[in-house]
């Protein structure tokens, strides 16, 4: 029973700035990957960003030097940093971490159940 909360989506003009907030809680042994993805209405759901247990990250194209994604190992918390928003930015984010709820049991990916961001122009 893993469960992951979301926090800080909502509305901002373009050129803002949001920090979104995920924390997983729950029966967790480890947590491996842990990242952002997002779905705009009728588009695919695609990765923003991704950061592994020992920080290494990585960006979808169109975030990249805007966005900054981070983690807590400690607290199991990811966050992603969002600045200079733009319209396009405008879709679902959701909060995914691939979670080992014991010793010995491979790891599943969990899913958020999404926060809205708005940029309005």
């Amino acid at each position: 029973q893993v469960q992951l909360v979301e926090s800080g989506g909502g509305l901002v003009q373009a050129g803002g700035s949001l920090k979104l907030s995920c924390a997983a809680s729950g029966s967790i042994f480890s947590i491996k990957t842990m990242g952002w993805y997002r779905q705009a209405p009728g588009k695919q759901r695609g990765l923003v960003a991704g950061i592994t247990s020992g920080g290494s990250t990585n960006y979808a194209d169109s975030v990249k030097g805007r966005f900054t994604i981070s983690r807590d190992n400690a607290k199991n918390t990811v966050n992603l940093q969002m600045n200079s928003l733009e319209p396009e930015d405008t879709a679902v984010y959701y909060c995914s971490a691939d979670i080992a709820y014991s010793a010995n049991v491979r790891s599943r990916p969990y899913w958020g159940q999404g926060t809205q961001v708005t940029v309005s122009s």
